[in-house]
């Protein structure tokens, strides 16, 4: 019985030790995942109102865990401006979505656009502890569909910062994944 218990405690350290705990860095790096859109429609107002939501699904890796912003935090003006003053970032977001907007040329122009000058994911390790941590995101944008509003195809550029002000890679949508939503030109 004892060689039972001896045998088992050993296999049991001994698998607990083969566990790879994930060696990422402290500055978080995004892949691209993928790209959907829907249509939903509003009535609330007694009109229909269509909008075009985009998702661009995104891959995260982050060593310290430290992303995402609470809904309180985001009350703070000076949680928000803290963001805007780091150098190379310039948003009050803890992502930056830049959309590329294809012109009739066929060339793209970019800008980030009213709406998404202000955006801010959830806390990601809502518990605080610091550890490594990977996942997806999906970062959603939406399209009215309102008066002068034409058929264009979009893309986009997205970076995300964390807590500490550590800023990932920039990824670019590429032109073949490419939607078609309505813009005001």
């Amino acid at each position: 019985m004892k060689l039972k218990v001896s045998l088992f405690l050993f296999l049991a350290v001994w698998s607990a030790g083969c566990v790879d705990i994930p060696d990422f860095g402290d500055t978080p790096v995004i892949y691209f995942n993928g790209i959907t859109q829907d249509i939903q429609i509003d009535t609330v107002s007694g009109r229909e109102q269509k909008t075009e939501v985009v998702t661009v699904t995104l891959d995260f890796e982050d060593g310290d865990g430290d992303l995402g912003a609470s809904s309180d935090d985001v009350q703070k003006p000076e949680f928000t401006s803290a963001y805007e003053k780091v150098p190379g970032w310039g948003v009050p977001a803890n992502y930056e979505l830049v959309t590329m907007v294809q012109n009739k040329d066929s060339s793209w122009s970019e800008r980030i656009m009213e709406g998404d000058s202000f955006k801010f994911f959830p806390l990601l390790k809502p518990d605080g502890k610091p550890g490594p941590i990977k996942g997806k995101l999906d970062l959603k944008i939406p399209f009215r569909y309102l008066g002068s509003a034409v058929p264009t195809k979009v893309r986009f550029k997205v970076r995300i910062i964390d807590r500490a002000f550590h800023i990932s890679n920039q990824l670019e949508i590429k032109p073949e994944d490419a939607v078609t939503v309505p813009v005001y030109l």
